[in-house]
């Protein structure tokens, strides 16, 4: 079973990594866009701004799998600095402090640092 399983894995990572990579899209368009629904209200502050290119380009080349490993350094750290400056201040553990969703991103780009993108992929594409 678990030989058949393994037939599927670049699949399985292709689809993982294009979701990831939409969610995560979908907080940039958020914050730049107030599409669907605004983050935050008010002029972003610069940082934010910084975020929300990030977010939207990163999870574009992510979901599409474009430069998938460094885009996923790049968005791991990302993530930690983002946990750690605006969710680990609130309290200890990412259930209470709503940073349960950046320790999640951080650990799943962290993961295809040492994957690649998997199947699906504009890295991976077969040449003509």
């Amino acid at each position: 079973m678990s030989q058949r399983l393994n037939t599927y894995q670049p699949q399985a990572l292709a689809v993982l990594r294009i979701m990831t990579g939409l969610l995560y899209l979908e907080h940039g368009t958020m914050k730049l866009f107030h599409f669907p629904a605004p983050q935050m209200e008010g002029p972003l502050p610069p940082l934010m701004l910084v975020a929300g290119i990030l977010e939207l380009v990163g999870g574009a080349l992510f979901a599409i799998g474009f430069l998938t490993r460094p885009v996923a350094f790049l968005l791991s750290g990302m993530m930690a600095v983002a946990y750690f400056m605006a969710h680990f201040p609130k309290n200890f553990f990412p259930g209470l402090n709503g940073g349960d969703a950046a320790v999640l991103f951080c650990f799943i780009f962290l993961a295809f640092i040492f994957t690649g993108a998997g199947a699906w992929s504009v890295d991976n594409r077969q040449k003509a």
